[in-house]
């Protein structure tokens, strides 16, 4: 499973220049592009950019967050099955630690927060979900929970809709790379 989970990250790392490709397909391909881009779990790849990108050319921003909210859930799966089927590894022993605790503490709305935070260890909460065998309802639920607002406020971003506090604008913007 570990091999899987590593060859597709590789896989979809590879063909991030040719997947701005399948935004010309609309919402389905923003769902897809968001799949692929959240189940990536060594390696980057640019799915809060398409976001962005996706409302900046007219997409309705609160349609993009949607879909690539719930896109962006269905691809973390990649680490959550990682972490479920006992073949994940786990390099940064101390943020684990700190998560494994936080997990613990505060059940599944740990996903909520990480799902919503633009940071990089999100697959490492995934994959503590499936070590902890979390029901996948609950992962789906507590993880788009906070992907679907994340996605909303960068889609909106991206539509300019949020001029009226430039402070979240450039914070969003920043955090994405632009």
């Amino acid at each position: 499973m570990l091999a899987f989970v590593i060859g597709l990250s590789v896989f979809i790392y590879s063909i991030r220049d040719q997947a701005a490709a399948l935004a010309a397909f609309g919402y389905p391909g923003l769902f897809l592009l968001s799949i692929l881009a959240n189940a990536t779990v060594v390696l980057p790849a640019p799915g809060l950019v398409l976001v962005f990108g996706a409302s900046a050319l007219g997409l309705n921003p609160w349609l993009v967050g949607l879909v690539a909210g719930i896109g962006a859930t269905i691809g973390e799966f990649s680490g959550y099955i990682a972490g479920y089927s006992g073949s994940a590894v786990i390099e940064n022993r101390t943020m684990y630690d700190r998560l494994h605790g936080y997990m613990l503490r505060f059940g599944p709305w740990v996903l909520t927060v990480l799902g919503f935070l633009p940071l990089p260890f999100f697959d490492l909460a995934g994959i503590l979900a499936g070590i902890l065998k979390l029901p996948v309802h609950e992962y789906f639920l507590f993880t788009v929970m906070g992907k679907i607002p994340k996605m909303t406020l960068i889609a909106l971003a991206g539509a300019g809709a949020l001029n009226s506090a430039p402070w979240l604008a450039d914070l969003i913007e920043r955090s994405i790379g632009r």
